[in-house]
């Protein structure tokens, strides 16, 4: 078994966010930590808190190409590195001269390299393993708990090494061991579905992105998506409190920020006044199945019945 290289990428800079993400200081570190260490991020929490702009906003911050996987539940581990597609070289061969050619003239069958297509995490090492003008990158791989437990399995190596290998072309790809700064950042998103492999939890960093507690960070939040003037204070305070009341009375899906900027941003374009917004006026904007709305009928319900007893 090959030795993990204990070498700390110390070039790459520190994340500190965005204009419009707005990380905490806990999160920056995770962020860190997985950098330094080459590890990937493995970020838990509920829909709609970030995740998956997290990676976006990193590409952003630190100037890198983001590679992006999102998982389905008939995606395999080597589509992130890369597929060969056999069925149509031999079709592309069968039809011998008359076949597809290259723009020399060449017949695409002749070369198996024509017919193998890289995937995000693949050409991420590979950019990364270039002799000339070598290029780190950031790898989202979103949504891992949708593919079944052979998945993160079928990573191990390729996660812990930053190597893979291609074997119809008999050739390797490897992010140099001596070049840590080289070693894409990988954000891996999971929505708690189903539990992961203890192995594969062993080489990510963890956190579980929380849903702000403050008011005051989640107005930050809104007014870096552009909800920030004084026109936009009064609406944004109401529903920051309605929000509050809501992921309080039990729903299935608590709504998160995304739910919470489509909200808002619907209330302004019907110019809603803040105290209908209050009432929980367009719920349907953030309430994302029949039992829930149930739940906020009863809720409002109550309200009623509580202001004229």
């Amino acid at each position: 078994m090959k030795k993990r290289s204990s070498l700390l990428d110390v070039t790459t800079p520190s994340y500190e966010g965005t204009s419009d993400y707005i990380p905490s200081e806990e999160l920056k570190k995770a962020v860190d930590i997985a950098i330094r260490l080459g590890r990937p991020l493995l970020l838990q929490g509920d829909p709609g808190c970030g995740k998956t702009s997290l990676a976006y906003s990193v590409a952003f911050a630190l100037g890198l190409d983001i590679e992006e996987f999102y998982v389905k539940s008939t995606s395999r581990a080597q589509d992130l590195l890369y597929t060969y597609d056999a069925i149509r070289r031999l079709y592309d061969s069968q039809m011998g001269d008359k076949g597809p050619k290259d723009k020399n003239g060449n017949l695409l069958s002749e070369d198996i390299s024509n017919y193998i297509k890289y995937g995000p995490l693949g050409r991420a090492i590979i950019n990364s393993s270039l002799t000339d003008n070598p290029k780190k990158s950031v790898v989202l791989i979103d949504e891992i708990d949708k593919a079944d437990l052979d998945f993160p399995n079928d990573l191990l190596f390729e996660l812990e090494q930053r190597s893979f290998r291609v074997a119809e072309l008999e050739k390797e790809y490897s992010v140099p061991k001596d070049k840590p700064e080289l070693r894409p950042i990988i954000f891996i998103t999971h929505n708690e579905e189903k539990a992961l492999p203890p192995a594969f939890l062993r080489r990510c960093i963890y956190f579980y992105v929380e849903m702000p507690e403050k008011e005051e960070d989640i107005l930050k939040i809104l007014a870096a998506n552009g909800f920030g003037t004084d026109e936009d204070k009064k609406l944004t305070q109401v529903a920051c409190s309605a929000l509050k009341r809501l992921r309080e009375i039990g729903l299935d899906k608590k709504p998160g920020l995304s739910e919470l900027v489509d909200w808002i941003g619907y209330a302004k374009y019907k110019k809603i006044l803040p105290e209908k917004l209050a009432k929980l006026c367009y719920a349907e904007a953030i309430v994302k199945n029949r039992r829930d709305q149930q739940c906020i009928k009863q809720h409002n319900n109550a309200e009623i019945d509580n202001k004229m007893t």
